[in-house]
């Protein structure tokens, strides 16, 4: 069974940090794009960060550059996402999936235009910043 599963969120204080990971079951995720999403309450969803296949080149949205690292650890099927310097405009659900590799070529490098091309997604997983 192909799965993706988001762990790692949680409720922080501003300018603490948070890991996320995603982990497959059912097939590799070194070959794939794997793209981070986020959708705040009465906002579209919105592309993080994505780190691709083959040559692990890395990709973030301006709003979290600086501040979130995401890394793959191929021996646990696991993308991580690092989440640090959070601030409450950060709240949101955060989602992974898959892609083919270079994904992005297609698009610009625009993540957000990319997204119908992301065809496995996890459940999510909520992370609010809050005081």
């Amino acid at each position: 069974q192909v799965q993706l599963v988001e762990s790692g969120g949680g409720l922080v204080q501003p300018g603490g940090s948070l890991r996320l990971s995603c982990t497959a079951s059912g097939f590799a995720l070194d070959v794939y794009a794997v793209g981070w999403f986020r959708q705040a309450p009465g906002k579209e969803r919105e592309g993080v960060s994505l780190i691709n296949g083959g040559d692990g080149s890395i990709y973030y949205a301006d709003s979290v550059k600086g501040r979130f690292t995401i890394s793959r650890d191929n021996a646990k099927n696991t993308v991580f996402l690092h989440l640090n310097s959070l601030k409450p405009e950060d709240t949101a659900v955060y989602y992974c999936a898959t892609a083919p590799a270079d994904i992005l070529r297609l698009y610009n490098d625009d993540l957000d235009r990319a997204q119908p091309d992301f065809d496995s997604w996890g459940q999510g997983t909520q992370v609010t910043v809050s005081s």
